[in-house]
């Protein structure tokens, strides 16, 4: 499918999937006129049509200065029925390598009928064949150690004050000037918010709206051209590689930018509506489980076809190491709308080609109609993002009370979700722990509004997620808060990280709230290309504190590999309460202490102490003794005593500890030391 050059005839092949076209014109354009063809060919479907693909074949002598290429489509318009043929419509090839727009490109043009010469994006032709391991080998896999960092490539860098020179800011380049800080906080992969091309016009900053699935987005380059965006992409992604660290791409394969009936036709609803889009029973309109419009037909053969061709570009050429599928759950939608949860094609075509090119897969669970979260789908070999995670960390942080079983839950690694069951083979590390993520409330954000404040996105502060089990300390937002009131937040925020970094399952938090970065209550900036989105790299000054706590759990979590296993602790955990040893399962239960023992696996062992009520409480360590214990993190005490580096820590003298209103406190065996 697409564009192929074939060098050996100095030509290329051209291939188009269009079921229910009545005519098919291939338009070449030179690099200075992207308005008039230099070479166009109407397809005669008894030559140039084989089922229903179009196809042919075009010397580069024939079509000489092309660079740019694009198709008519002529057929049936009649959307209620389901057609949007236009066969005076620019149309963009769904494989094109790459995307070029042209000076005048303009989204409207391309939103109304007739001719949008020179107005729409058109496909790059290729002039070589993309060879695989040009970059880099992909590091060693991360086991115990895997801690995952999601970004947006613009904004993690985007400020003069990230230190990245000026021609780099906010692209994949300046990304590779910070691998160094990465290195130091503990990162070993980035998961990088969508960046396959999107719409530069829709107005969607966090990319969410896909155009082109093969090609990176030019506005996260350096480079002023497709090819030179490319090739920054591997560039970088071979200097995380040089630096132990994987890549993992954020990609949107549930729906694309031309939105609803009202969107602009850029490719594939001008090309073959009906084959690219889930419809409703009567054709008249998309089905939209997606909230954006449209809804990608997952189960048609070439849908599936994009999608793994795209997936085999980006792992075998760009050595990509993980994908994270946005609304995962819409592959299993039948065309109908109906889901198959037993053997949805595409998850078993998805799974092989991970499993034969080492690449991980994290699915985002549901869609707007479905929550499949920890069900058989997507299958075993499969992470997901834990939503029921973050749920329950946030209610017991915020001080809920009766969410301690909850809490007992997710840091074992929610077996109630991955069954602890050899029979199906689930792990823990299946369970992708987040607190925060791009979509809601930063870290600190959480810690300081009760209420979303999205007015900026100019919908009225409709949009964004009511339900946000934050809590704002007392006082709602920064202007006017007390001092106790911003003391606590730190604690809250170091509780969150604590938590996160003491749980079995793969954790991922985001770029940002290692340092308390904000967003001014804004929980959906989706369309915020500005400093909402930003990074300020001035607070990690400000907040040195909370940073050296943040990269001293993550450096702990990577020392104690019993901590994140690929089983279950089993055996090896016992749960404690405060004073007494019975756990406080109760409806007012807000304490937890937990003893992790690590001989199994030849380390040491882990005792925590979790206090998420309003008062001091008295906690006895009900294994070993004072002296087996040396102190590591206390969130209620103030920086830097909140995290005891390894060659400060002493042993215990008493196995009664006072642990603060809302803290957490961790302690590890003493050396030489086994507890019991």
């Amino acid at each position: 499918m697409g564009v192929t050059w074939i060098s050996a005839l100095n030509a290329w092949n051209f291939a188009l999937y269009s079921r229910r076209a009545a005519g098919v014109t291939l338009l070449l354009y030179s690099a200075s006129d992207p308005v008039k063809p230099v070479y166009q060919a109407r397809l005669n479907p008894r030559i140039n049509k084989s089922g229903r693909i179009w196809h042919c074949w075009v010397p580069a002598d024939r079509a000489k200065d092309s660079v740019y290429y694009a198709y008519r489509v002529e057929g049936l318009h009649d959307p209620d029925a389901g057609y949007y043929f236009d066969g005076e419509k620019i149309l963009l090839d769904p494989f094109a390598p790459a995307v070029h727009f042209p000076p005048n490109f303009d989204r409207i043009a391309c939103g109304l009928p007739g001719p949008n010469d020179g107005r729409a994006p058109l496909g790059v032709l290729p002039r070589s064949t993309p060879q695989p391991g040009m970059v880099i080998e992909r590091p060693p896999r991360p086991a115990h150690d895997l801690i995952v960092y999601e970004l947006h490539v613009r904004g993690f860098t985007a400020r003069a004050n990230s230190n990245v020179s000026a021609p780099k800011r906010g692209t994949f380049a300046g990304l590779v000037e910070k691998i160094p800080y990465l290195k130091r906080l503990g990162i070993t992969a980035v998961e990088l918010m969508p960046v396959h091309q999107c719409d530069p016009q829709e107005g969607s900053f966090w990319g969410y709206m896909t155009l082109n699935f093969f090609s990176p987005n030019q506005g996260y380059s350096s480079s002023p051209t497709p090819d030179g965006a490319a090739e920054e992409f591997r560039a970088m992604v071979e200097a995380f590689h040089e630096h132990g660290i994987e890549v993992w791409m954020d990609v949107v394969y549930n729906h694309t930018s031309e939105s609803g009936p009202d969107g602009p036709t850029y490719s594939y609803r001008g090309i073959d509506n009906q084959s690219y889009y889930l419809l409703t029973g009567d054709r008249r309109t998309y089905r939209n489980e997606t909230g954006c419009g449209n809804t990608l037909r997952c189960d048609h053969p070439v849908v599936r076809s994009l999608i793994l061709e795209s997936l085999i570009y980006w792992s075998n050429v760009m050595k990509v190491d993980g994908f994270r599928f946005d609304l995962a759950s819409v592959f299993t939608r039948r065309s109908d709308g109906s889901q198959d949860l037993d053997s949805p094609s595409l998850i078993s075509d998805i799974s092989f080609l991970a499993a034969r090119n080492g690449v991980r897969m994290i699915a985002e669970a549901w869609d707007i109609e479905s929550y499949l979260l920890g069900r058989a789908f997507p299958g075993n070999s499969w992470r997901q993002w834990n939503g029921k995670y973050r749920d329950d960390i946030r209610d017991f942080v915020r001080g809920v009370p009766g969410r301690v079983g909850a809490l007992v839950q997710r840091l074992y690694g929610s077996d109630d979700l991955f069954p602890d069951d050899p029979q199906n083979s689930y792990r823990p590390f299946q369970s992708v722990n987040f607190i925060t993520a791009h979509d809601g409330f930063t870290l600190y954000d959480l810690v300081s509004y009760n209420q979303k404040h999205n007015a900026p996105n100019g919908h009225n502060n409709t949009d964004g997620n009511d339900d946000n089990r934050s809590w704002n300390c007392g006082w709602e937002g920064d202007e006017g808060a007390s001092r106790d009131v911003l003391a606590l937040r730190r604690r809250q925020v170091r509780n969150f990280m604590c938590l996160l970094m003491l749980s079995n399952g793969t954790p991922m938090f985001l770029a940002g709230d290692e340092f308390m970065a904000t967003r001014r209550g804004n929980n959906n900036p989706y369309n915020q290309d500005n400093e909402i989105n930003y990074l300020d790299w001035d607070l990690l000054g400000a907040n040195q504190d909370v940073f050296r706590f943040v990269q001293g759990m993550i450096a702990f979590r990577k020392q104690h590999p019993s901590i994140a296993r690929s089983q279950y602790w089993r055996q090896d955990v016992s749960w404690y309460g405060d004073r007494v040893k019975d756990v406080d399962f109760s409806a007012d239960g807000c304490t937890l202490a937990w003893c992790l023992r690590g001989r199994s696996l030849d380390d040491d062992d882990i005792y925590a102490m979790a206090n998420t009520g309003a008062k001091e409480v008295p906690f006895t360590i009900h294994e070993g003794k004072a002296g087996d214990w040396m102190l590591v993190a206390d969130t209620g005490l103030p920086s830097p005593l909140d995290y005891v580096e390894p060659d400060d820590r002493r042993p215990l003298t008493s196995l009664n500890y006072q642990v603060a209103a809302r803290s957490v406190v961790v302690f590890c065996s003493s050396p030489g030391k086994i507890p019991g």
